[in-house]
């Protein structure tokens, strides 16, 4: 199984700070994009139709999923976790 998990996030916010550690508790690597660091990283949530964070994005075999905000159950769906 190759999955990549893309968060984008920025420093004040709560939820995101909950995800990174809710992954971590996993053992799920991650790419964190701090869209406030890099303004095309916030051209991509943009282009997602987000308009806060944390947005997750996980290639899986080949499909793309995008979650809007820290779901906890859909993320745990998707990456297999329940």
């Amino acid at each position: 199984m190759t999955e990549k998990v893309i968060i984008y996030t920025q420093e004040t916010c709560g939820p995101c700070h909950a995800e990174k550690e809710w992954l971590t508790s996993h053992n799920i690597s991650f790419e964190d994009r701090d869209i406030r660091k890099n303004g095309a990283y916030m051209q991509e949530v943009v282009d997602l139709g987000a308009s806060a964070t944390p947005v997750t994005v996980v290639e899986l075999d080949g499909k793309r999923e995008v979650v809007m905000g820290f779901d906890r159950e859909k993320l745990a769906n998707i990456l297999g976790l329940e």
